[in-house]
């Protein structure tokens, strides 16, 4: 067995709250992006964490709900300065985002009917059906790695697509259908080897105990909702905001676009707190913020509460909600990590759970599909007529993205152009 790597030089707390600062404000690019800026950073530039230790932390953090990316920033911060590392680190990550989405929040509730705002939500729609089919693809060439894979990923798309079944137990069933096909696909052994000679022992911070955790969580999430029912009450939208949130927030498997299908569907035809259309404008709102893409929860939060005021001004009645939705989606996200961080190594090495992750992965490629279908209706036949502008914009963005592999911020950039041009020509 190859002898442990080294301890970095310990860093000073003050320099490490600077760098997540800093982050939050760059961290454009979704995960993949984020995750490699992190790399970058962190490993190949600062050498803050060695690789082993940064791709173990980066393998327990893909098998939870949430955004991946964030919870690695939450990791590595507590594996740096122990939970105050792990807290700085976490809150920084969005707290840029949750501003400045919520400035375009309130300027596409407000304005959104502006032609020149209007404008550019035309040319950035597609380009957010093209996104989303690209990450479909890009997900589907790792996730369906045989006829089982395929089965599962078609009969997720049925299932939440025809037959309304609740996305949590597509999950349940992908999972079970993925053990039994025994998909044995794990790490590698020397991969394996590297993470288990580092455990988190050896970043020589104090192991939060679970009841402490778990208390603190609990008291944190009831929280808002005491304000909420000394104040608005919890029989109105804002109670139903932060419950359903709450709910999602544990079953964000795949990340923001697969939860994004589920949100969408409950938000839209359960709740009616928006429109599906209204749902893609949030997607592109959130493409173009720093943060994890999951952020667009925040916008469906917003407009429940826009739209759905109950005697409050609607701005005000719509910051609660957006606000209510962000602490319901990343309060568990340092509950997980601070739980769980400290065992990763039992979790991480079971074939058998590997085999039912497989599943899921495959059923995820099902539900992004049925999320291109939903938001490609309302984005391509907005009238119940074909839009030739908008398909044409989705295929020109969906090429660049697979083929030339263009930065996402500069397609959506374009998009935006296209649409004013097509109204400074009209």
């Amino acid at each position: 067995m190859a002898e442990p790597s080294a301890p970095p030089t310990p860093v000073p707390f003050r320099v490490a709250l600077r760098y997540w600062a800093r982050l939050g404000c760059v961290n454009f690019g979704g995960p993949a992006g984020q995750i490699a800026l992190m790399h970058r950073d962190l490993v190949e530039r600062r050498g803050w964490i060695a690789e082993d230790r940064f791709l173990h932390a980066l393998n327990f953090c893909m098998l939870l709900p949430g955004p991946e990316a964030q919870q690695l920033a939450i990791y590595i911060g507590w594996l740096l300065h122990g939970v105050a590392g792990g807290l700085a680190a976490g809150v920084l990550f969005v707290l840029p985002s949750i501003f400045v989405l919520l400035g375009l929040s309130w300027i596409y509730a407000a304005h959104g009917t502006l032609p020149a705002v209007a404008a550019a939500l035309a040319g950035l729609k597609p380009v957010v059906v093209a996104i989303v089919l690209a990450a479909m693809l890009r997900i589907g060439r790792r996730a369906l790695r045989g006829p089982a894979h395929l089965a599962i990923a078609a009969a997720a798309f049925v299932a939440i697509r025809l037959l309304d079944v609740p996305f949590p137990l597509i999950l349940l069933a992908a999972a079970a259908v993925g053990l039994l096909a025994g998909d044995r696909r794990a790490v590698s052994a020397e991969g394996a080897m590297r993470a288990g000679e580092l455990g988190v022992a050896a970043a020589g911070q104090p192991v939060p105990r679970a009841p402490r955790v778990l208390a603190w969580g609990l008291a944190l999430w009831v929280l808002p909702l005491v304000l909420l029912a000394v104040t608005l009450g919890l029989g109105g939208v804002h109670a139903d905001v932060y419950l359903f949130f709450t709910w999602a927030a544990f079953i964000t498997f795949g990340g923001a676009y697969a939860v994004l299908a589920y949100v969408t569907q409950q938000a839209v035809e359960a709740f009616g707190w928006l429109t599906a259309a209204q749902a893609v404008d949030g997607l592109a709102l959130a493409e173009t913020t720093p943060g994890p893409l999951i952020m667009v929860l925040q916008f469906v939060g917003f407009m429940a509460g826009w739209n759905h005021a109950a005697g409050l001004p609607p701005a005000a009645s719509a910051v609660a909600a957006a606000l209510l939705a962000t602490w319901a989606t990343f309060l568990p996200c340092f509950v997980f990590i601070f739980l769980g961080a400290p065992h990763v190594e039992r979790l991480r090495h079971s074939r058998r759970w590997a085999a039912a992750l497989g599943g899921i992965t495959a059923a995820v490629v099902g539900v992004i599909l049925n999320l291109a279908v939903v938001f490609g209706t309302a984005v391509f036949f907005p009238a119940g007529g074909l839009d030739p502008f908008a398909l044409a914009v989705a295929a020109l963005a969906l090429l660049v993205l697979v083929r030339w592999r263009v930065d996402v911020l500069w397609v959506i950039a374009a998009g935006a152009v296209l649409g004013l041009l097509r109204l400074l020509l009209s």
